[in-house]
């Protein structure tokens, strides 16, 4: 894990210097409790800032106390952005990246990046933190009987996170293959360009541009054995549930009897609360990066874990700059772990 506690006798290498600011945004009222829970953690007062939209709708920004000469970390959860290009249009996630470093942005933690490369858009450093220890620990002590347990995959494009929690938790996994994949399609990202056709007799009489064999849905398959057993779904994004209502389903039917998904971000947009409720899922378990309290309220099913933990410990490294022999040492131990947390 990232938060590494020092022993007793050293505890005050790790206290806040002074001279950190925290402020937290206005995207919403759960962003302004996960900005508190920080601050708790870092032993600081927030930041007094006014963040609000006049009637046109301009946001206006006033900040209420000095920062000269002070580290300021502002706490933000964003609404999702596009990472790929859609049918030749821009990548937004690179447009937002330039312009954030341009406003003076000089560091950037995040939490699960759904694409790691993303990283490779700023050119300042990026700490892309991992919710992957905090689910696992739910795991293990918060499911009963977890060691009957299997980590399954709702598309062979999770399986990478499925196997990197199977080994850490010594459990088997399953595959569930067969799911389209819509937002994979080339005709969505633009990459059928030119378009499909033989006819290119205005380049070359000669020439023909060969087609693309169509993609064909195959029947949706469970690759492992889940009969029997506790079948616990891992992803970086709960949204839309549909593909999530459907592996429940398969699951089901394959003889698993109870079903769990684990996911770091739980947008929930929508009627996904109602969806859950009525679903063959037992517990959505989602962190606190994005705000859901009015979906919990709705659906009891989902479950939340608190990670402000990690990111005010970041903060903290970051703020205090050069660490100590001893965190030196375990600050490796545990950036050598985090090169393979999924």
């Amino acid at each position: 894990m990232f938060c590494v506690a020092p022993p007793e006798s050293e505890t005050t290498m790790n206290v806040t210097k002074g001279g950190l600011m925290l402020f937290s945004a206005n995207s919403n009222a759960s962003c302004m409790e996960l900005s508190k829970k920080i601050a708790e953690r870092l032993g600081v007062e927030m930041g007094k800032v006014q963040v609000y939209q006049e009637p046109d709708r301009e946001t206006r920004v006033q900040i209420q106390e000095s920062v000269r000469g002070k580290d300021v970390f502002i706490i933000q959860t964003v609404s999702n952005k596009q990472c790929k290009m859609r049918k030749r249009g821009s990548i937004v996630s690179k447009l937002l990246a330039s312009m954030m470093c341009k406003a003076g942005l000089t560091h950037l933690i995040t939490m699960d990046l759904h694409q790691k490369e993303i990283q490779g858009f700023f050119n300042i450093p990026v700490d892309n933190l991992r919710a992957s220890p905090f689910l696992l620990q739910y795991i293990q002590e918060e499911i009963l009987d977890y060691r009957n347990a299997v980590i399954v995959a709702k598309s062979p494009a999770s399986a990478k996170r499925a196997q990197s929690f199977a080994e850490r938790l010594r459990l088997g996994i399953a595959v569930i293959h067969g799911e389209a994949q819509d937002a994979e399609s080339d005709l969505v990202d633009g990459r059928h360009s030119p378009p499909v056709g033989r006819s290119a007799a205005a380049i070359h009489p000669s020439l023909e541009i060969p087609l693309l064999i169509p993609k064909e849905k195959p029947p949706i398959t469970v690759v492992g054995d889940v009969g029997g057993r506790i079948a616990i779904i891992v992803d970086d994004i709960i949204d839309d549930v549909d593909s999530f209502l459907a592996a429940a389903e398969t699951l089901k039917e394959r003889g698993a009897y109870k079903i769990f998904v684990m996911a770091t971000h739980g947008l929930l947009s929508s009627d996904a609360p109602r969806l859950i409720e009525e679903s063959a899922i037992d517990e959505v378990v989602v962190t606190n990066t994005i705000p859901h309290e009015i979906q919990k309220l709705q659906c009891p099913k989902i479950k939340t874990v608190d990670i402000s933990m990690i990111l005010s410990e970041a903060i903290r490294r970051i703020h205090n700059g050069p660490c100590a022999p001893w965190t030196r040492s375990r600050l490796a131990a545990a950036g050598e772990e985090s090169e393979h947390q999924l």
